[in-house]
């Protein structure tokens, strides 16, 4: 069996918005943050790790777009043989 973490990532999700939910219904039908802040905290820690993933992979395809320009700019600075013979 395989991991697979758009599986973690679409529960992490739903578990987040179900508690931030949860959180606020509570605390309007109580009118009480405070005792609703531990649901609100749970919604963060789900929030937290997606993201921090989401900031990863911007990273990584800048990274990736990088590489691709430098490799394009050497690959244009560097002439073509020509096909004529020398004497």
């Amino acid at each position: 069996m395989t991991f697979d973490k758009s599986l973690l990532r679409t529960v992490l999700f739903s578990v987040g918005v179900v508690s931030f939910v949860i959180g606020v219904y509570q605390t309007i039908l109580f009118n009480d943050l405070a005792a609703n802040y531990w649901i609100f905290m749970i919604s963060m820690v789900c929030w937290m790790p997606l993201l921090y993933w989401r900031q990863q992979e911007r990273l990584a395809a800048k990274v990736a777009e990088e590489e691709a320009r430098q490799a394009k700019q050497a690959r244009a600075k560097t002439p073509a043989k020509s096909t004529k013979r020398r004497r």
